[in-house]
């Protein structure tokens, strides 16, 4: 529940610390008095849009705060929200804590941009927004509205009905369908766009096939260009390292005299080193040392001069190597940076030309898939339908007893649901044993609409049509009052829930109002109301006031109990000055509520409804 509401310069809000209590909580006041605003910084709060029109005038930002009690309620949808966005961590790590208070905080700038924050941590604002309605349920005269609006009433059905889970199970299968026919209308597409396309894609596939690409294949080519190009350079380079260890005794040669390498001076050298060796053994290792590095030279000889008569020019294969690298580098232009991406491109062509060569066969299959889903939903959506038949009869005769309780007479309610026919809709088939195609949505196949005949005698007709303003927020309290028993919102908040409802019948909102509160209801209830036969019922009362500091307006609130809220009562009853006569009646009404609240408790029948307040003048003689 909401423990705690805290206000900084929002709108005509100075500084304001509510602590609400748990049952009902009300708050009263005159007509501009700043109720509204309350509610307003509410919904700021939960994640509501708001933007720079609610920062006081000449405030830099204006700041709200929620501190919210998790106790004592079935938080498990809450706890796995919060651990999905991250913020439901250890004590040591700041997060939520079951056993502490969750704190919601919205900052809104001068220039508009606001700040989310929950138990301190950053969060967007439709992620504060998903974690508000998780925590309270406001209700405007804009929620009246929206009764009026008949795809509205499938979902306050669903919830009274509790069928939430097999209608989310149909939607995912009803998500999956629409996949299934996006992919049929794909393989639908123009034959003669589709006859370009695999062209194209057999062109592509043929052209990177054709080449016999290798990924290393590429680096291969370039090292063996480099040798080619280069191939009398490194023969000379070659027979001079040669000559200069071997020399050129072996060699044939016109002129000049023999040349002895380094390996005939090494020998030498062996030879000496051997003879110390046999006088001094102390030489014996450096012999050794000195006689491989001769073998390892004589080897070095030999890979040379294997290697000066193996390279030699060819032009031939030069050319072909450059032209084998040009069309590498045309393939790379077209198909991907490197040989790899090349031949994965080709892979992908082949592997799409072939889906479409059997796009048929796939389209069969597509088909087959989708008449299994569409009579899979058929099924779930008759399931649905029978469900919320049955749960509409039993909410009608509800609400029916409820809105005679709200003295809206004899008025007939009823939950009308039809249907649609569609050939590409889903197989249901009827009591009459009758297949038909109806259309359906990720809700079913019901078209559900709530039908209301105000007076004796009328026909049943949409609410839009027959409703009033006042019969409408009456109904809207009826319907909440019933489908409280399945609402796990632990807070909620009615803002002028008494719009067109007179004194007469406000005695029995307020019983409603209260009725919200107890048993296995048990929600927190915030209300705004003008009516004293309302606010009577509350278990916590608050005065909201408006005053005047300096040239500026600002509002305030303040916790009223025993008579300063007898002086409330009277003066929403009979207006200011207060007077005897009024307090009288406020103080007679307040004894009579709580008697009725004391029956209630008890489990005892409770007394009828009270009457409505003493003229003046009775009430003055009865003081």
């Amino acid at each position: 529940m909401l423990l705690e509401l805290n206000i900084r310069d929002f709108a005509i809000i100075d500084r304001l610390h509510l602590r609400f209590g748990p049952g009902f909580n009300a708050l009263t006041g005159e007509t501009g008095a700043g109720k509204s605003i309350i509610i307003d910084a509410l919904g700021a709060v939960l994640g509501e849009r708001t933007g720079a029109e609610f920062v006081r005038a000449g405030a830099p930002s204006a700041r709200v705060e929620g501190v919210f009690d998790l106790d004592g309620r079935d938080t498990t949808p809450l706890r796995a929200l919060l651990a999905e966005f991250g913020l439901l961590d250890d004590e040591s790590d700041g997060g939520a804590v079951a056993d502490e208070p969750l704190i919601l905080a919205r900052e809104i700038s001068a220039a508009g941009r606001s700040t989310a924050r929950v138990n301190g941590r950053t969060v967007t604002a439709a992620m504060l927004a998903r974690i508000g309605e998780r925590l309270v349920d406001i209700h405007g005269q804009s929620e009246h509205l929206s009764l009026l609006r008949p795809a509205n009433h499938v979902d306050l059905l669903d919830r009274y009905t509790g069928i939430l889970p097999e209608r989310e199970a149909l939607a995912a299968i009803v998500a999956e369908l629409r996949e299934v026919r996006d992919r049929l209308a794909a393989l639908d597409r123009d034959e003669r766009e589709l006859a370009r396309r695999v062209d194209l894609l057999r062109f592509q596939a043929e052209e990177i096939a054709a080449a016999k690409l290798r990924p290393e294949e590429e680096d291969d080519l370039d090292a063996e260009r480099r040798i080619l190009s280069s191939a009398e350079r490194l023969t000379e380079l070659a027979a001079v390292a040669y000559r200069r260890l071997n020399g050129n005794a072996d060699e044939e040669f016109s002129g000049g005299k023999p040349v002895r390498g380094a390996l005939d001076l090494l020998r030498q050298v062996t030879v000496a080193l051997g003879e110390l060796a046999r006088l001094d053994p102390a030489l014996d290792e450096t012999r050794a040392q000195v006689e491989e590095q001769v073998y390892l030279l004589e080897d070095a000889a030999a890979t040379l001069r294997d290697y000066r008569e193996r390279v030699e020019a060819d032009p031939a294969r030069l050319a072909e190597i450059e032209d084998r690298l040009t069309l590498f580098k045309d393939l790379k232009r077209k198909y991907g940076a490197t040989l790899a991406e090349v031949i994965a491109f080709g892979a992908q062509a082949e592997a799409e030309l072939a889906q479409i060569e059997r796009g048929e066969e796939r389209a069969e299959e597509l088909r087959a898939r989708e008449d299994e889903l569409l009579a899979d939903i058929g099924a779930r959506a008759a399931r649905l339908t029978a469900a919320r038949r049955a749960a509409g009869e039993r909410l009608a005769a509800a609400v029916e007893a409820a809105i005679a309780e709200l003295n809206m007479g004899r008025a007939r309610f009823a939950v009308r649901i039809a249907h649609a026919d569609d050939p590409a809709g889903a197989p249901v088939r009827g009591e009459d044993g009758a297949e038909r195609r109806l259309a359906f949505d990720a809700r079913g196949v019901d078209r559900v609409e709530f039908l209301l005949a105000a007076n004796v005698g009328e026909a049943l007709k949409p609410l839009a049509r027959v409703a009033s303003g006042g019969e409408t927020a009456r109904l809207m309290l009826a319907l909440k009052s019933i489908l409280s028993r399945v609402d796990t919102t632990p807070t909620l908040v009615f803002d002028e829930v008494d719009v067109g409802v007179g004194g007469r019948s406000g005695q029995v909102v307020g019983e409603k109002l209260w009725g919200l509160t107890a048993g296995a209801a048990g929600h927190q209830v915030l209300c705004i109301s003008h009516l004293p036969q309302i606010a009577a019922f509350a278990d916590a009362h608050f005065r909201i006031a408006k005053r005047q500091v300096g040239d500026r307006t600002l509002s305030s609130v303040e916790p009223i109990a025993d008579e300063a809220r007898i002086d409330e009562l009277a003066a929403m009853l009979d207006g200011v000055p207060v007077t005897p006569a009024s307090r009288a009646n406020a103080r007679e009404m307040l004894e009579r509520v709580a008697t009725w609240k004391a029956a209630r408790a008890d489990g005892a029948p409770a007394p009828p409804p009270a009457a409505a307040p003493r003229p003046r003048a009775k009430a003055a003689a009865r003081a």
